[in-house]
């Protein structure tokens, strides 16, 4: 795991060595073991490293034996060894153990090909000597970042937004970094900036899936190399479908236990962390250290369930307990870590239980991405639910206006307003992915007229906001004749999980040098995933209902409850006490 950063200035103007190990030293903490800048003319490249492969021989960057390519790489290729025969029978030939190395061989031999040969997460830069033509890519679900900014007729780029600030020079070439209005709004209406959105007007993501190619003139070349494909499988039974799962995650699970440093996990009261920490507890070959938030007093407390689970696996069990007191007094690193206005809570617990898991290990594997996969999240059922209910809206409207007709005071009353209205409003809506827009955002119009003067209002407020969001990421036809269900993991997959749930697991980890691993959003077992009956994943009100059968057997029975909390603060409680 590393950060790193670099600048085509493209011609012919030089690129200063200094400047690039200056804006990798503002990514330090995503690799203090080790750096590396390369210049070529009108480029360079650098990167700070976290040594976890190959310790000694991993330093970055990594050329290619005749010298024409070079490589720096923030990330973790799982199948590395599998790669590396085909690759040697191809007459490279090795000189180190490291990953990255296995990576900058599979794209001199296959090119663009090679990445969806890999398995792992990964942004990469490649640069071509001869052919002065640089590479960018980033692995399919997004889960490392990448950013770039295209100014003064070159590209520079980095792992955090920082680095490529940092390369900034006022008094000489400088590059431009102006507010983007529309990510302001963005940021009030969901609570994060929506991917390719960053806050800068100048600075993009690159997207999840997709390489870039830029040479000495012209435009770069952007491509797409992975999306999601739902294509439900016939022919197996309930049995091979619980059973295939189990052993996919199993062996899944397995590669990304890959170092050469201890590698720790996540462990809540949820399905997800438990099936990760029971499947590395299984091929560990000694106690697994597992690392659990508790917030103490609270409903949302589930350190006494992880406690029984780390118990019965045979964890060494570290819990961290987070008071009210605590979580405030470090908002503003959390914040800072983030590199952009990030107003989920969740980033509050996955800083300080990074924090603590880095005094023990260098790598966790987390239990993200299982819920959009698997269809585990409520507001996809809900938001399923209201588009069952559209010809019945006439049957709401009056509970609704009831409900509006009854005193305030009751909490539960005044819950049962919100969420007639909210419902109200999601069946009202013209399509499925207007509704999982109106299901993800944190606020409501009549909040942000509060909050935005009347210019701003006037320039970012639609009069059909979903509609206009579904035109501009599922604009395709195709999209709109998908399975209501398969909509709402689509639009979790490629829209939500990599502009909120993976940009807080990141930044949270990476600012404690400690490298998170996700082994559900392997792009290989979300690919079988989607292969998998849409009843499999969602049986009634209960998601992810294959996984919890598969795993079922490695727990004791009743060990793992059905609700989900998730990793949020119990600001109610908090503040009510």
């Amino acid at each position: 795991m590393c950060g790193i950063a670099g600048w085509y200035k493209r011609g012919g103007q030089p690129v200063s060595a200094d400047r690039i190990a200056r804006a990798c030293d503002t990514i330090i903490h995503r690799g203090p073991d080790d750096w590396g800048v390369h210049v070529d003319g009108d480029i360079g490249m650098g990167m700070r490293r976290l040594a976890i492969i190959d310790l000694e021989g991993g330093h970055q960057p990594i050329f290619s034996p005749d010298g024409r390519f070079a490589i720096t790489f923030n990330g973790e290729i799982y199948n590395h060894q599998e790669l590396r025969r085909p690759l040697a029978e191809r007459g490279w030939q090795f000189r180190t153990h490291s990953d990255t190395e296995t990576l900058l061989a599979a794209f001199v031999h296959w090119g663009d090909d090679a990445w969806l040969k890999l398995e792992g997460m990964y942004g990469v830069a490649i640069w071509d000597a001869h052919a002065r033509r640089l590479t960018l890519a980033r692995d399919p679900l997004g889960i490392k970042p990448l950013y770039f900014t295209r100014q003064n007729g070159g590209i520079a780029w980095g792992s955090e937004i920082r680095a490529i600030r940092a390369l900034s020079d006022k008094d000489n070439d400088g590059l431009t970094f102006t507010l983007r209005d529309r990510a302001v709004h963005d940021f009030f209406m969901f609570g994060h900036v929506q991917k390719p959105r960053t806050i800068w007007n100048e600075v993009m993501q690159l997207e999840p899936g997709h390489v870039l190619h830029i040479g000495q003139e012209g435009d770069p070349e952007i491509r797409r190399f992975w999306f999601p494909c739902f294509a439900p499988a016939t022919g197996r039974s309930e049995a091979e479908w619980i059973e295939q799962t189990r052993e996919q995650f199993s062996a899944t699970v397995e590669r990304h236990m890959l170092a050469d440093v201890p590698v720790g996990v996540f462990l809540s009261g949820g399905v997800d962390s438990c099936a990760v920490a029971a499947a590395m507890a299984h091929h560990a070959r000694g106690p697994v250290k597992a690392f659990t938030m508790s917030f103490p007093g609270t409903s949302v407390d589930e350190s006494k369930i992880a406690a029984d689970i780390a118990k019965h696996l045979g964890c060494e069990h570290i819990v961290l307990p987070l008071e009210p007191q605590d979580a405030g007094v470090m908002l503003d690193a959390v914040q800072a870590s983030h590199d952009e206005p990030c107003a989920a809570t969740a980033a509050v617990p996955v800083w300080h239980l990074s924090k603590l898991a880095a005094e023990h290990v260098k790598v966790v594997l987390a239990g993200e991405g299982s819920d959009e996969i698997f269809a585990g999240y409520k507001r996809q059922r809900t938001a399923l639910a209201a588009a069952r209910m559209q010809p019945w809206l006439r049957l709401i409207d009056p509970l609704a206006a009831m409900l509006d007709h009854l005193p305030s005071g009751s909490q539960r009353i005044n819950y049962l307003r919100q969420s007639a209205r909210r419902f109200r409003q999601s069946a009202g809506l013209e399509s499925n992915f207007q509704r999982f827009f109106q299901g993800t955002q944190i606020s409501t119009p009549w909040v942000r007229e509060a909050l935005y003067n009347p210019e701003f209002r006037a320039s970012q407020e639609s009069d059909h906001p979903f509609a206009d969001l579904e035109a501009e990421y599922f604009g395709w036809d195709s999209a709109a004749s998908m399975h209501p269900l398969d909509q709402f993991m689509l639009a979790d997959i490629t829209v939500h999980m990599p502009s909120s749930l993976l940009n807080r697991t990141d930044r949270g980890s990476m600012a404690h040098s400690l490298e998170a691993r996700v082994p559900f959003l392997s792009h290989k077992f979300v690919d079988w995933s989607l292969t998998m009956p849409r009843e499999m994943k969602l049986r009634g009100k209960t998601g992810k209902w294959a996984l919890r059968k598969a795993v079922a057997p490695w727990f004791p029975e009743g060990a793992i409850p059905n609700r989900k909390i998730g990793f949020q603060l119990p600001f109610a409680e908090w503040f009510s006490g």
